[in-house]
C-alpha cells in the first residue's frame, strides 16, 4: 500500500455537511478531527480551505467500463480512473465486456494490475457471469473470486442472463464466497432490433421501440430466483417505474435484492430522441418523465440502493453517425455527484449523508470493498475522502474533461457543485480542482 507521506488539513470542512471541522490526513488515514482551530497541525502540513465545503467518503462507482483490454482507443484504465478521480471517486468496479472478456484469473487480474500501476483509483474488477458474454455457460466464477484481484461483482453488463438455469446456476454458485450477481435486465426477445424507448416519441419519430417490460420482466424472475436459492442480486441501471415497484415489492418480502439507478435515469428523458442525437442512444434507453419521477422517489425512499455511472465511453466514430448505426452509452464519472445535487439535494429530496450513503458506502458494501471504502469519517478510518464545493456551479466542456472520451449528455449544460479535491489513502488525486499525477505506482 502506496500513501502520501505530505500531511495535509482540510480546514472548515462540513463532514456529511454537518457542522465545520479541520481534519487532518496523515500516514493515509484520519489522524485528527475537531472544531475549527481544535487539532494540532504539523508545521509542514498542506492546507486545503475547506470552508463551506462537503467533505464525503470517496465516491465507489459498482458500474464502470474502462475498454482495456482491447478498445484503448475509447478508454483506458489509466484515463477512466483519471476521470474518475475527477469526479470524486476512489474506487471503481471495471465491467467485464472487454476484449478478450474478463472470464479468466488472468484477464481480472491484468486489469486490477492496470488500476494498482495508475494510482488514481481502485479498480476492481467484475466477472463475466458467462463466457464470453455468450451466455452458453458459466465462467470461471470461483477462480476469479480467489485470484488476486478478489472478484465479488460478476456480470455479463452490456448483456443479459436470459437463461433461467444458467441465472440459477450463478446465483448460487456465488454464494459460496459471498458474492453477488448484477444483472443487466434486458429481455433479448422483447428488445430486437430496438432503439429507443417505447412509447408516444418513438411512434412519432419511427424509431424502434423499447418496452418497459422488458427490463421488467427479467427483474421479477431474477427476483423470485434469488429468493428460492437464497442468494444476492443485484439489479443494474434500473430506469422505469415498474422495475422500481417490482424491487420494492421483493424487499417487502426480505429478498436480497439491491437495485442502482444512473444519473442519466434521474434526469434525462425519451423527450430528447426527439433531436435524432446519438449522443442520448444509451442502453437501458431514457424513459418518460414519470420514470424519472418514479426512480427519483425510489432512490429517496431507499427502494433502489445506489447511484451507479454505468459510464461508457466510445470514440467519435462510434457515437458521431447515425441514431440507428451509433453505439449505445454515455460518460458519467466527472457529472455523476452534480447530477445528484441538482436532481435530489437542492430540492431537499436528499441530505448530504443521504449522498454518501448511495455514492459510497452503500456501493462499497455491495462490492464487498467496504474495508476499505465508504468508511466513516473519523480518526483512523482510510484517508479515501472527496471534498465538495456545492456552491460552486459549471458548464460541462465534453473536451475538456479527463476521460478519453466526450460522449457526455451534459455538454453546455450547466450543473451545480465542483469536485475540490479527492484523496486516494491520503494522497491527494485531485487538488484544487486539478488532478495530481502519482509520483509512482499507487499500490493497493
Amino acid at each position: 500500500m502506496t500513501t502520501d507521506p505530505t500531511t495535509y488539513v482540510l480546514r472548515g470542512v462540513r463532514p456529511l455537511g454537518g457542522d465545520p471541522a479541520d481534519v487532518v490526513l496523515a500516514g493515509g488515514v484520519v489522524a485528527a478531527l475537531g472544531a475549527p482551530g481544535s487539532v494540532d497541525v504539523p508545521g509542514d502540513a498542506v492546507e486545503v480551505d475547506g470552508a463551506d465545503h462537503v467533505l464525503l467518503p470517496g465516491l465507489v462507482d459498482l458500474h464502470t467500463h474502462l475498454r482495456e483490454p482491447g478498445r484503448e482507443d475509447a478508454e483506458t484504465v489509466a484515463s477512466g480512473t483519471r476521470a474518475a478521480a475527477a469526479g470524486g471517486f476512489t474506487a471503481v468496479h471495471a465491467m467485464a465486456n472487454t476484449s478478450p472478456v474478463a472470464d479468466t484469473a488472468g484477464v481480472v487480474e491484468q486489469v486490477w494490475r492496470l488500476g494498482r500501476d495508475a494510482g488514481f483509483a481502485d479498480v476492481h474488477p467484475v466477472g463475466a457471469v458467462t463466457v464470453g458474454l455468450a451466455g452458453e455457460r458459466l465462467a470461471e466464477l470461483g477462480a476469479m473470486a480467489h485470484s488476486a484481484a478478489r472478484v465479488r461483482v460478476f456480470s455479463d453488463d452490456g448483456r443479459c442472463v436470459d437463461d433461467p438455469i444458467l441465472m440459477r446456476r450463478a446465483l448460487e454458485y456465488v454464494k459460496a464466497f459471498g458474492g453477488v450477481v448484477a444483472q443487466h435486465a434486458q429481455e433479448p426477445r422483447l428488445t430486437e432490433g430496438a432503439q429507443m424507448n417505447e412509447g408516444v416519441v418513438s411512434a412519432e419519430i419511427g424509431l424502434a421501440g423499447w418496452p418497459a417490460v422488458a427490463e421488467e420482466a427479467i427483474i421479477a424472475r431474477d427476483v423470485l430466483l434469488a429468493e428460492h436459492v437464497g442468494s444476492r442480486l443485484h439489479v443494474c441501471h434500473l430506469s422505469t417505474a415498474g422495475s422500481v415497484e417490482i424491487v420494492r415489492w421483493a424487499k417487502s418480502r426480505g429478498i436480497d435484492v439491491t437495485a442502482e439507478v444512473t444519473p442519466h435515469h434521474l434526469v434525462l428523458t425519451d423527450e430528447l430522441a426527439r433531436t435524432y442525437d446519438p449522443t442520448y442512444k444509451v442502453n437501458p434507453p431514457l424513459r418518460t418523465a414519470a420514470d424519472v419521477e418514479a426512480v427519483r422517489e425510489g432512490l429517496a425512499d431507499g427502494t433502489i440502493d445506489i447511484v451507479a455511472t454505468d459510464h461508457a465511453p466510445h470514440t467519435r466514430e462510434d457515437k458521431d453517425c447515425e441514431w440507428a448505426a451509433a453505439a449505445f452509452g454515455m460518460t458519467g464519472l466527472e457529472t455523476a455527484l452534480s447530477v445528484v445535487q441538482q436532481t435530489m439535494v437542492d430540492p431537499g429530496r436528499m441530505t448530504w449523508a443521504d449522498v454518501a450513503r448511495v455514492l459510497s458506502v452503500a456501493p462499497a458494501r455491495i462490492g464487498r470493498v467496504e474495508h476499505a471504502h465508504g468508511r466513516p469519517v473519523a480518526v483512523g478510518e482510510p484517508a479515501n475522502l472527496t471534498l465538495v464545493d456545492p456552491a460552486a456551479t459549471r458548464v460541462v466542456d465534453g473536451a475538456a474533461q479527463a476521460t478519453a472520451s466526450g460522449n457526455t449528455p451534459f455538454a453546455g449544460r450547466e450543473l451545480p457543485g465542483r469536485v475540490v479535491a479527492t484523496f486516494l489513502r491520503g494522497r491527494a488525486t485531485v487538488l484544487d480542482g486539478a488532478v495530481v499525477e502519482p509520483a509512482g505506482a499507487g499500490a493497493r
